[in-house]
C-alpha cells in the first residue's frame, strides 16, 4: 500500500473517461489498496482511480469514519425531487470551493475485489461524493456542474493557482 500524489486540475488524465476493470489481478488489488490509504486522510471524503493517475473504474471513499470502494461503479438512481446545493470542494481543484447542485440521495452498483456485486447509497455527504467520484471516472471535474456565472468565477480561480 502506498499514499499516492493527488493529480490537479490541468493533468490529462482527469478529462480522459476510465476503462472498466476487466480482470481483477495483483494490479487493480494493488489499486485498491492505494485508494484506501490514499483517501484516509482527514478532510478527504473520496478518491477516484484517476486522482492517483490510474484510469481504471474504481474509487474509495471515506465519508462518516467508513472507508470503502467501489469497482466499476454506476449510478443507478438518483433523487428526483430532493436536491443540495453547498459548496463541493475536490482534491484535484484544491482550496477551492464552489456551491454544486447534486441530487439529495444516490444509490452506486459496482463490484469487490472478489467480482461479488456491491451497493453503495447515501444521501447528503455520502451522495454527494458519489455522485461526484463517478463523475471523475467518466473524466468530468465538479466544475463542470457549477451554474455559468459561478463557473467563470471558479474557473478565474483556477488560473490564478496555475
Amino acid at each position: 500500500m502506498a499514499m499516492r500524489e493527488i493529480r490537479t486540475v490541468g493533468d490529462p488524465v482527469l478529462r480522459t473517461p476510465c476503462e472498466p476493470v476487466t480482470d481483477i489481478d495483483a494490479r487493480v488489488r494493488s489499486l485498491v489498496d492505494d485508494l484506501l490509504e490514499t483517501v484516509d486522510e482527514e478532510g478527504r471524503a473520496g478518491l477516484a482511480a484517476n486522482q492517483i493517475g490510474v484510469s481504471l473504474r474504481a474509487f474509495s471513499w471515506n465519508i462518516d469514519d467508513e472507508i470503502g470502494y467501489v469497482i466499476n461503479p454506476r449510478i443507478v438512481e438518483l433523487s428526483e425531487d430532493e436536491y443540495q446545493d453547498g459548496d463541493e470542494g475536490c482534491l484535484s481543484v484544491p482550496g477551492l470551493w464552489f456551491p454544486t447542485r447534486r441530487a439529495w440521495y444516490a444509490r452506486v452498483e459496482g463490484i469487490d475485489l472478489d467480482g461479488r456485486k456491491v451497493v453503495v447509497e447515501g444521501e447528503e455527504l455520502m451522495a454527494r461524493c458519489l455522485q461526484h467520484e463517478v463523475d471523475h471516472l467518466d473524466g468530468m471535474l465538479y466544475l463542470d456542474r457549477l451554474e455559468r456565472s459561478v463557473r467563470k468565477k471558479a474557473m478565474k480561480a483556477v488560473r490564478e493557482q496555475l
